[in-house]
């Protein structure tokens, strides 16, 4: 499995005091379908935890997802900021996870 973050989701997650432990846990629970949210298109939906506090009072993560093979962590915002995605930021996220998707099969074609 491979884990990639975004500048943009490096950033976020830099400014809101979040370390790569997290996300490897994250992933860890998605591969074994704990609280995550499937969005469709190759894209999940995951809680992470705020330090000092759980998920409940958390992030909202979104993520290009394919089982086993590739997490690109786009797009957080805090819970208590935001309740869901818009439906264009989804379509728009979901045209991004086609090109990720795309991308890791062509590197795997070449293997």
């Amino acid at each position: 499995m491979r884990i990639f973050k975004t500048k943009w989701f490096a950033r976020f997650a830099r400014k809101e005091g979040n370390d790569d432990k997290k996300f490897s846990v994250a992933i860890t629970e998605a591969e074994k379908s704990v609280a995550v949210v499937n969005l469709d298109g190759g894209l999940i939906k995951k809680r992470i935890s705020r330090s000092g506090q759980g998920k409940s009072g958390g992030y909202r993560t979104t993520i290009v997802y394919r089982i086993k093979i590739l997490a690109v962590f786009v797009y957080g915002f805090p819970k208590s900021t935001k309740a869901n995605l818009s439906g264009i930021e989804l379509d728009a996220y979901k045209k991004l996870a086609q090109m990720f998707l795309g991308f890791s099969d062509k590197i795997s074609q070449k293997r």
